[in-house]
């Protein structure tokens, strides 16, 4: 029926005279951020996220369930086990009975089996707020470490949807070693070479968040989901402050390294299809890839200067170069990132302390074979160049990229860096995170790295900091690019006491491309004519392809042991 009522909205201020239907027996639900009334049916299509604000609200497995799997293809997995009161602790068998009633009949908080996701194969556990606050006993433990068994048989990636305030205290120290119980179930998955992406729901905290929640190679959070190990009242009891706003929320865990992506829940399917895709070799060429949000934006997420540089001058001076490679007009690393691969979606954070922005990582496709591409960024615009460090990565920067690198070793990809930096970040914090430890730390691993990895200096290689990305089997620099031990301007200043005999630095330390390809410092040069046009990127991709084409021809020992005799050769002496 119609009819006119008052309407008091908090936020907006006073009472207004609205028109508004109201069908019969509507059944209204109080968003529990922005505190707007929503319809009920409303909220169901919106996937229970509120449409003024943006909260995701709770669900439980079930419904998970059916927003997230191909319908039709769950096949569930040891759905008879449950819970056991072996410690007779006061009350338990009852709160397990009000548990079930209450979730809809479920025997425990979480649900697994096999399913698949836009079409890719995948077991799935999903664990379950509304039975104990999806807390982890034995039998949670049970099932979640037989899903990782049997996953591991069958050659499945897993796909984990965690949401539990932790450890289920009724059980005791049993429910403590789940912990370490699931763990181990993922490490042998994990060596196995098979794929575990965890999604962190709204709460994911104790245990869980201290095991197998942040064991995962690809981790997803939902918007402004709580994940802590601590939650917020105990760390406010402990420590006596007033935490910040959006502390241990999703957001936070990003920006401090902990999770790859935040992803709406509308995307979540779409997003998780393209991660399984790009991991399953039987897909590629036969099924096409899911296109989530993520990897294929609408809009050009790193976009070119208006106007793009002209070419270099025949006669340029080393100095020239070095000028120009540092031009703020000059197309940035990613955006040639973005014309050369398709289907990029990066990846976020070091899984230790940060995500440094100066470096921009993630996985795309190169001629439809996925690839993992590590660039640099020196940011566009005064703002954004200050947040990235004009380039210069922190130690985060090259964790991420070594974590990445390590991932693309586990799943047999190839690793493509794009380098254009000044140098490693020379600031105090930077060192007190450990700069020339994580730096030395690539050098090693990237040395031993027992997958193809291909390094393009594509503007300006500042000593270690670019060195950090570049121990490759193969080192390709731009025409116009430069790459040096130290900075013209550093050299000049240190062995001619002034800085501006910078350009005579410049030309003494053979930092071009043709000077360093003929000392076999590097292996090949790159045509920087139309550099940010549609051609350049098209031969670009082609360079790429047919040194990854090469490399693959080998064998894992064949690269390592080429890539030792690459290095052993530079600057030997056998006399």
């Amino acid at each position: 029926m119609s009819e006119r009522q008052k309407s008091l909205n908090e936020l907006e201020g006073p009472v207004t005279e609205v028109p508004i239907d109201i069908p019969e027996r509507t059944i209204l639900v109080r968003c529990p951020h922005c505190r707007h009334a929503i319809d009920a049916g409303v909220l169901k299509q919106n996937l229970d996220v509120c449409p003024r604000c943006g909260k995701h609200m709770r669900i439980g497995a079930r419904r998970r369930l059916a927003l997230t799997a191909d319908q039709g293809s769950f096949e569930e997995w040891d759905a008879d086990i449950e819970a056991k009161d072996i410690l007779s602790f006061p009350d338990y068998k009852e709160k397990l009975a009000a548990a079930r009633q209450k979730s809809g009949g479920e025997k425990e908080a979480v649900i697994c089996g096999k399913a698949t996701i836009q079409g890719e194969p995948c077991a799935l556990f999903i664990m379950n707020g509304d039975f104990m606050m999806g807390s982890m006993g034995a039998a949670v433990g049970e099932k979640i470490c037989r899903c990782f068994e049997r996953a591991t048989e069958e050659g499945l990636p897993v796909i984990g949807f965690t949401v539990s305030g932790g450890a289920r205290m009724q059980e005791g120290l049993t429910s403590l070693m789940q912990m370490a119980k699931v763990s181990n179930a993922v490490r042998r998955h994990s060596a196995a070479g098979l794929l575990y992406i965890c999604v962190l729901t709204d709460p994911t905290s104790g245990g869980v968040t201290a095991s197998f929640a942040m064991e995962a190679d690809i981790t997803i959070a939902e918007p402004d989901a709580l994940v802590a190990f601590a939650g917020p009242r105990v760390v406010e009891q402990t420590t006596h402050k007033k935490l910040p706003q959006g502390f241990q929320r999703s957001e936070f865990v990003l920006a401090h390294g902990f999770c790859d992506l935040v992803v709406e829940r509308k995307e979540i399917p779409s997003t998780l299809g393209y991660l399984l895709w790009l991991h399953d070799k039987e897909a590629w060429g036969t099924r096409e890839a899911p296109k989530c949000a993520a990897a294929f934006p609408e809009e050009a997420r790193w976009p070119l200067p208006h106007h793009l540089e002209k070419p270099a001058a025949a006669d340029a001076s080393a100095y020239d170069l070095v000028k120009r490679v540092r031009n703020a007009d000059r197309p940035s690393v990613p955006s040639i990132m973005d014309m050369t691969f398709e289907g990029f979606i990066e990846l976020h954070g070091d899984h230790e302390f940060g995500d440094d922005a100066a470096i921009v990582a993630g996985l795309a496709t190169l001629d439809g074979h996925p690839v993992t591409v590590i660039a640099t960024d020196r940011g566009r615009g005064i703002k954004e160049r200050v947040a990235r460090n004009y380039g210069s990565p922190e130690p985060e920067g090259y964790r991420k990229a070594l974590r990445l690198m390590k991932e693309a070793e586990k799943f047999h990809r190839p690793v493509i860096c794009l380098v254009d930096t000044s140098g490693a970040y020379p600031g105090m914090e930077a060192e007190e995170r450990g700069q020339g430890a994580a730096i030395a730390d690539n050098l090693v691993a990237m040395g031993a790295l027992r997958t193809p990895e291909i390094t393009v200096i594509m503007g300006e290689g500042g000593s270690g900091g670019a060195l950090g990305l570049a121990v490759s089997d193969r080192v390709l620099m731009l025409s116009d690019a430069v790459y040096s031990v130290v900075s013209p301007e550093g050299c000049s200043t240190i062995l001619f006491k002034t800085a501006k005999r910078a350009a005579d630095a410049a030309e003494a330390l053979g930092i071009t491309a043709p000077f360093l390809k003929d000392l076999g410092i590097i292996d090949g040069i790159v045509d920087a004519e139309g550099f940010g046009t549609e051609e350049f990127a098209e031969r670009f991709r082609k360079c790429l392809a047919d040194q990854v084409q090469e490399l693959e021809g080998m064998t894992e020992d064949e690269l390592v042991d080429a890539r030792y005799e690459k290095y052993r050769a530079i600057g030997r002496r056998d006399s």
